[in-house]
């Protein structure tokens, strides 16, 4: 499959995500100010505490852009068709190299959902994402391995995520 794939999001990752926007807007003056008082103290090649505050406010804007665009694309709460085929927001059995007994349970999501016990979270965008996205119930579908070779899987089961 080809072109972007939107961000599936819980509501509740949703919500935790937009709150840390929040906090990271509100520190913007507090971070400003700091790089001020710390510009005030003198020759700025020097100023340790300077060139600090300005790495925290470059990594602070940093987060508050990807936030914003994750949030801006996110499709969030919207469950996808219970119809077996693989897509964001998913909870997906994969069986590796044919063998049934080797399987693995994960949501296809954005790794932004965190933690869900002990359930895995794999992007859309990943080389097994991408490879399986579309797939159906007993299709098998190939990847490349980060050592160049080729990992052939089974989609076992593909399920809507229920929280």
């Amino acid at each position: 499959m080809t072109g972007t794939v939107a961000t599936w999001l819980t509501q509740e990752a949703h919500d935790r995500l937009k709150h840390e926007l929040d906090e990271l807007v509100l520190q913007r003056p507090v971070i400003a100010a700091e790089i001020n008082a710390r510009r005030e103290e003198g020759d700025l090649k020097e100023n340790g505490g300077y060139h600090a505050a300005r790495d925290e406010q470059a990594k602070m804007e940093d987060r508050i852009r990807k936030l914003q665009e994750l949030l801006r694309d996110a499709q969030v709460g919207v469950r996808p068709a219970d119809d077996g085929t693989v897509e964001p927001g998913m909870v997906v059995t994969i069986a590796y190299d044919g063998d049934d007994s080797d399987q693995e349970t994960f949501l296809l999501g954005s790794r932004e959902e965190g933690t869900h016990g002990s359930l895995q979270v794999y992007s859309p965008q990943s080389p097994l994402g991408a490879a399986i996205r579309g797939a159906s119930k007993g299709e098998f579908r190939e990847y490349a391995l980060p050592n160049g070779t080729i990992q052939k899987v089974k989609i076992v089961d593909a399920t809507p995520y229920a929280g």
